[in-house]
């Protein structure tokens, strides 16, 4: 892209940035939350607190939840799998498996059907 392309692009994006700008300075709900920002940080100072100060007196478990969230975060756990019981009808032989990669499990569903081998299921 030549350096003249570039240029015009970029003074598009900022023509769409401060329209954008404009939008938003007159838009009534952002002037009141400026507002509000405004008042509460006036206050805030007239009585010598920080906006910690004020979520501790709202929320004294805050600090300790986002303290403790940042050093250990929680780990989704799945499900623990089910152990499933296979009895072969030919040789009585058992196979308890929790997940499907069995060697033996695999050589019966190879030799006589994955759907066959399923209906010795047990439990």
């Amino acid at each position: 892209m030549s350096r003249l392309a570039e240029f015009r692009k970029l003074e598009q994006q900022l023509a769409q940035h401060l329209a954008e700008l404009e939008s938003l300075k007159n838009d009534s709900g952002l002037q009141k939350e400026i507002e509000f920002e405004t008042k509460l940080r006036a206050l805030l100072g007239e009585y010598g607190f920080s906006l910690k100060d004020v979520i501790n007196i709202l929320d004294p478990q805050a600090g300790r939840r986002s303290s403790a969230q940042a050093i250990a975060p929680v780990k989704a756990q799945r499900k623990a799998r089910d152990m499933k019981v296979y009895k072969n009808p030919h040789t009585g032989e058992l196979v308890e498996t929790k997940g499907g990669n069995h060697k033996l499990l695999k050589q019966w569903k190879a030799e006589h059907g994955s759907d066959t081998v399923e209906s010795w299921r047990s439990n």
